[in-house]
């Protein structure tokens, strides 16, 4: 089966880990950052194909994606469907 997205995916899995970044870089390009913890407090992980992760905000109900980086392990850059 082929996957429309992988190229895409694997070009951005590629940049984000290339140059992991501490939370205070990730913040200050993307807004709020969360930890694996975090991210289990404020969503339900619907799915995910790194380095991207489909989640529903537990607070509103609101689905989307974040990205995330391998280490230091950070979710982040939040968008809304």
């Amino acid at each position: 089966m082929s996957d429309p997205t992988e190229t895409a995916r694997r070009q951005r899995l590629a940049e984000i880990n290339g140059e992991p970044k501490e939370r205070a870089e990730l913040e200050a390009l993307y807004g709020e950052v969360f930890d694996t913890r975090q991210l289990a407090t404020a969503f339900i992980v619907l799915g995910f194909a790194a380095p991207f992760i489909a989640v529903k905000r537990k607070c509103d109900g609101l689905r989307g994606s974040l990205e995330f980086q391998a280490v230091p392990r950070y979710y982040f850059n939040f968008v809304a469907d």
